[in-house]
């Protein structure tokens, strides 16, 4: 698991096989349980127990603003801030052609539908600022430049260069959302 060495596992393992089996048994079961059930949502591709998640099938939220993340993780971290009222599109990754991920991978044709949809004026890059989250980020503001009614921003000040959305706090997250740019070539 991610963030988990092999001590910590070790560790964790033997607590649950020593004083917790009963634990280990309910943990178990949910992540079976979780396997069995969670997909991707079919308009957004977070995951979702649903078809459609409870943010694309929302219809409080704004359907003319769709910000692109990188991860579902990224939208829990939007969302905590109360800031964003419109709608995602995750790409489940970034580009990176040395680790043989392309447009294919992280759903550009997908997203090239979305945006043809005529229902969204503005695209917010909000991928990591990252070399392979800016040159994602460059890659979709290329192709929203085919509809013109499109405006692509990305987002602004808070954000440290190389950081991951996740890991930011609420209040930064919040202030570069609503001080994103447009990406300019």
């Amino acid at each position: 698991m991610p963030g988990v060495g092999a001590k910590s596992a070790q560790r964790m393992a033997f607590h649950i096989l020593q004083r917790n089996k009963d634990g280990g048994t309910h943990l178990a079961q949910v992540l079976l349980n979780s396997i069995r059930e969670v997909g991707n949502c079919k308009q957004c591709r977070t995951l979702s127990e649903s078809e459609i998640c409870s943010i694309c099938s929302n219809p409080a939220r704004d359907s003319s603003l769709l910000c692109i993340v990188e991860t579902p993780a990224d939208i829990i971290a939007i969302e905590q801030t109360g800031g964003f009222r419109g709608l995602y599109f995750v790409l489940m990754g970034h580009l990176s052609p040395i680790d043989g991920i392309g447009p294919e991978q992280i759903g550009i044709e997908q997203l090239r539908q979305r945006l043809q949809s005529g229902l969204i004026t503005e695209v917010i890059m909000a991928t990591s600022t990252t070399v392979e989250g800016e040159t994602t980020a460059y890659y979709i503001a290329e192709l929203a430049k085919a509809f013109e009614a499109i405006h692509t921003t990305r987002l602004a000040l808070g954000m440290p260069l190389g950081g991951e959305l996740e890991h930011l706090d609420g209040s930064t997250l919040a202030r570069a959302l609503s001080q994103r740019s447009e990406i300019l070539s």
